[in-house]
């Protein structure tokens, strides 16, 4: 993706987004023996980094494309961000969800005014259900990341981050489709070609992970996770972000579940933030000794909208059970 399209995608989405903070973190800087920074994606308005790509989308369709309204699949924090951009134009929007999409994220899509169908126990259920409807009643499908408007506006993240951090060596970012790390790569490889940017998923379902060692998308069981968000897969046709994914990553990593949760609690202990657990992955992936920077870091935390009771019961250190879920 051309380093145009991801400057077009944020002189279009001004004033939609915000621009988020920067925050360096003193704990983990002193753990890892190098300046580590978080970019707080948590404190966007919707929730999650997933308002960019889904505005950036929504105002590149054409007047009468919108007018027909519109159709996604999400785990939730994309459904979110689009019926957030839809509401914003005053056009339908329709979502399609897993039984595995938490209810705390089904209940916020539903305040914004979307329509919800809960499909299937897998994205790709769910995803087959969108299209359907996409070609029965003229509605415009929006896909949550394998789309080059998503990815430019996902990589907006990357420009503000070397704005920021100019020096930055290391750059940790979530992994599951992939459109955040493919727009996000792609604008820091751009920039700072020396720049080390790392994708990090859990270890349950990783659909771009399997992928990539398979030599092209494969389909992956989607598993319960505490990285709800980073489930489902990427797309027997994928035609973007696996090949991004793929060529401007210089590695993956991947978590267990209770690595994964480690990352929740510090990100609330010692950074005063409210993280959910794809938000987690990468200060997790530090923790656990899974990546050593050399020299400035910047960890992308890219969402915080976790379901108040699983949080409370994350911090207590209760005994994790699979995160089974809870539509509503």
């Amino acid at each position: 993706m051309p380093l145009a399209a991801i400057e077009d995608a944020r002189q279009r989405i001004a004033g939609q987004v915000l621009r988020t903070p920067m925050r360096h973190s003193l704990g983990l800087s002193r753990r890892c023996g190098a300046p580590v920074h978080l970019k707080l994606e948590n404190r966007q308005t919707t929730g999650s980094f997933k308002l960019r790509g889904a505005t950036n989308a929504v105002l590149k369709l054409p007047a009468a494309a919108r007018a027909r309204g519109l159709v996604t699949v999400s785990t939730g924090n994309h459904g979110r961000a689009l019926s957030h951009a839809a509401a914003a134009q005053g056009v339908r929007c329709v979502v399609f969800m897993s039984s595995l999409v938490p209810a705390n994220k089904v209940a916020a899509i539903r305040a914004l005014g979307a329509e919800i169908r809960i499909t299937g126990r897998s994205q790709d259920e769910a995803e087959e259900a969108a299209v359907r409807l996409a070609r029965a009643e003229g509605l415009t499908l929006v896909p949550p990341f394998d789309a080059p408007e998503i990815i430019a506006g996902q990589g907006t993240i990357g420009l503000e981050i070397l704005e920021d951090v100019p020096e930055a060596e290391l750059v940790l970012v979530p992994l599951s489709g992939g459109g955040l790390a493919a727009g996000i790569a792609a604008a820091v490889k751009a920039l700072r070609p020396q720049a080390r940017v790392i994708g990090v998923s859990m270890a349950r379902g990783a659909a771009m992970h399997a992928s990539l060692a398979a030599g092209r998308p494969v389909p992956v069981e989607e598993l319960p996770t505490l990285a709800d968000s980073l489930g489902g897969g990427i797309g027997l046709a994928n035609r973007y972000t696996f090949t991004m994914a793929r060529d401007l990553l210089d590695e993956v990593v991947l978590l267990s579940e209770e690595e994964i949760a480690a990352g929740i609690r510090h990100a609330h202990a010692a950074e005063q933030q409210v993280v959910e657990g794809a938000g987690a992955v990468a200060i997790a992936a530090l923790l656990a000794g899974k990546v050593t920077p050399r020299g400035p870091a910047v960890l992308v935390v890219s969402g915080g909208n976790i379901d108040p009771a699983l949080h409370r019961r994350i911090l207590e250190g209760a005994a994790l059970s699979t995160p089974e879920t809870r539509s509503a």
